[in-house]
């Protein structure tokens, strides 16, 4: 242990773990531990900013299981994910480039946590975990798939179907266009989503210009056309077209079913 960590930071260290505690609250050392509200606040700053535990919220804390190696130590991403959730009372699912990983769509790791969710917007540092939260609607959660992390915590993603969603929808937030139209050929290819399914999420989940471009994606795969005009009902006729790269310039023929120009036929 540091030798910058005195005698009452040992003391709570060694409460925590022999009681089992993972989360520590202010309040909650101050009768065991015979010390004043000031003195509480200031070892528990004096061990979060040691390494040894970690600061998740305003007097809310995450304490490792047993003495770290080296004086370090930092809880798993779900763990603070979860704990900060649970102390705000949000919902949440991980989401875009963390989902596109999980299911296999980009190779790429991220080094952040992306959570859609009711409580927080932007960045948080939970000791060595770095959390994005992208505040939505109550409405906009929902279509997840849960899996059990090796250290106990249940992990809530957006589940397959809804990242391709997401993927559109979400284009300037995630980089979704254009990779995000090849993932879903490719899903449907491989049969790990429906058409069905897709129409299913975005009709509850999309805006109106990642209907008309899932629409437009669908027509050009040949999907049956009773599956698109449940698309096509979601949509007003428009004379302000969308491009179907948002990023490329605004030039060529203008699919007038879906309100699309067809830049990448430019």
């Amino acid at each position: 242990m540091k030798s910058m960590i005195g005698r009452q930071e040992a003391q709570v260290l060694a409460y925590a773990q022999m009681r089992r505690l993972q989360v520590v609250r202010a309040g909650d050392l101050r009768e065991p531990l015979s010390l004043t509200a000031p003195q509480e606040r200031k070892v528990l700053s004096r061990l979060s900013q040691a390494g040894m535990i970690a600061r998740v919220w305003r007097g809310v804390y995450l304490v490792p299981p047993r003495l770290p190696l080296g004086g370090k130590w930092s809880p798993g991403e779900f763990l603070a994910l979860d704990t900060l959730m649970a102390t705000v009372g949000g919902t949440f699912q991980v989401c875009g480039p963390n989902a596109f990983n999980r299911y296999g769509l980009d190779e790429q790791v991220p080094n952040r946590l992306y959570a859609c969710n009711n409580r927080l917007s932007g960045e948080r540092q939970v000791g060595g975990v770095t959390l994005m939260f992208i505040k939505v609607a109550d409405a906009r959660l929902g279509d997840t798939e849960t899996f059990q992390t090796p250290d106990g915590v249940t992990a809530v993603y957006a589940s397959r179907v809804r990242t391709l969603v997401d993927a559109v929808y979400d284009w300037s937030r995630f980089n979704g266009i254009p990779r995000g139209y090849d993932w879903i050929r490719g899903e449907l290819k491989a049969g790990r989503v429906s058409p069905d399914e897709l129409v299913r999420c975005m009709l509850r989940y999309g805006d109106t210009g990642a209907i008309r471009r899932l629409g437009l994606l669908l027509e050009r795969e040949g999907v049956e056309d009773a599956l698109l005009q449940k698309l096509e009902r979601a949509v007003k006729p428009t004379s302000s077209p969308i491009p179907w790269l948002p990023r490329a310039p605004k030039r060529g023929p203008i699919n007038q079913r879906w309100g699309v120009v067809e830049n990448d036929k430019n």
